[in-house]
């Protein structure tokens, strides 16, 4: 069983780190002063406000500020700008031992994706596939943050996992696994595969979504994953959405799903809202969850956080 933070109080302070491509200093801005007027407290990773290109930052550089906040015994939270790209490059820097004898919450999708399930495969730290900072913002849902603070500031337990209304959850192969959840971006993951940080399926229920990805693309990424065995080595499948990804040789995202995955015929659920898409689901990275395509129903079974 995975390791659980403490769970995110009123008042407390939440760190925040550039991790991947930098964020416009207006829109940083402007998003933490939303957290402030919630009452948190913001200590600030050095290379927040950084821009050198595609990465913020060089990666030791991103890498010594999440270790930075990981030790600092008054951040409470760890919330990355945005996802971007680059993130894979700070890993080799990470001090997975004292991450792991500092827990933390910590939250993203993207291609924070990866670290997500490298801190949970190597620290055995459970993390949050929700929000990002740019999430923090007037016309933000109120189902992600009913979503996201369920998981990271109570001890709700067991926890439904319920799209909007209007917004149906699909099970396309009936079954009931229990199991740890890993997954993410798929682009972000496909990018770990032949590394020393290649997600591990085994026994566990995988969770994929994409954006902006031409179906061509997104052919390209399942059936990666397929011939890495990470389909082989799960116990169970949930698809999120396809944000914008568009439609190539009249070929959908759904009719990807239909000739791949249907067909491996494990429990499978589709539409579940997450990531990339408006609503956003928080998908708790290497805790418990059970899977019940026959019933619909995907709810995680333990708390998230600790007291």
């Amino acid at each position: 069983m995975a390791i659980k933070p403490p769970r995110l109080q009123s008042g407390d302070t939440i760190g925040i780190v550039t991790l991947g491509s930098p964020l416009d200093a207006n829109i940083t801005n402007a998003r933490i002063q939303g957290l402030q007027n919630m009452g948190y407290n913001i200590a600030y990773g050095r290379h927040v406000y950084s821009w050198q290109g595609i990465a913020a930052a060089p990666a030791q550089q991103r890498a010594e500020d999440l270790m930075m906040m990981f030790r600092d015994p008054t951040v409470k939270m760890i919330l990355p700008t945005r996802g971007g790209t680059a993130v894979q490059t700070i890993l080799p820097y990470l001090d997975f031992e004292e991450i792991s004898a500092n827990p933390k919450i910590i939250t993203g999708y993207s291609d924070i994706t990866v670290l997500l399930n490298t801190l949970y495969q190597f620290s055995d730290l459970t993390t949050f596939h929700s929000l990002l900072l740019i999430d923090f913002r007037p016309n933000t849902p109120s189902y992600n943050f009913d979503q996201f603070f369920a998981a990271t500031s109570t001890l709700l337990s067991p926890r439904v996992i319920e799209n909007p209304p209007d917004m149906p959850q699909i099970s396309l192969v009936p079954g009931d696994v229990t199991g740890p959840m890993v997954g993410g971006n798929m682009a972000s993951l496909v990018n770990t595969l032949g590394t020393p940080y290649e997600m591990d399926t085994a026994g566990k229920i995988l969770f994929l979504e994409e954006i902006n990805a031409p179906t061509t693309m997104v052919f390209r990424y399942l059936v990666q994953l397929l011939m890495a065995g990470k389909f082989d080595d799960c116990i169970g499948i949930v698809m999120g959405e396809c944000t914008n990804c568009l439609v190539s040789y009249g070929t959908s995202y759904e009719d990807l799903i239909n000739e791949w995955l249907v067909p491996l015929g494990k429990p499978l659920m589709t539409n579940v809202a997450t990531g990339h898409g408006l609503y956003k689901a928080a998908i708790p990275i290497g805790a418990t969850v059970n899977l019940n395509t026959t019933e619909n129903t995907l709810t995680v079974i333990e708390p998230t956080v600790s007291p």
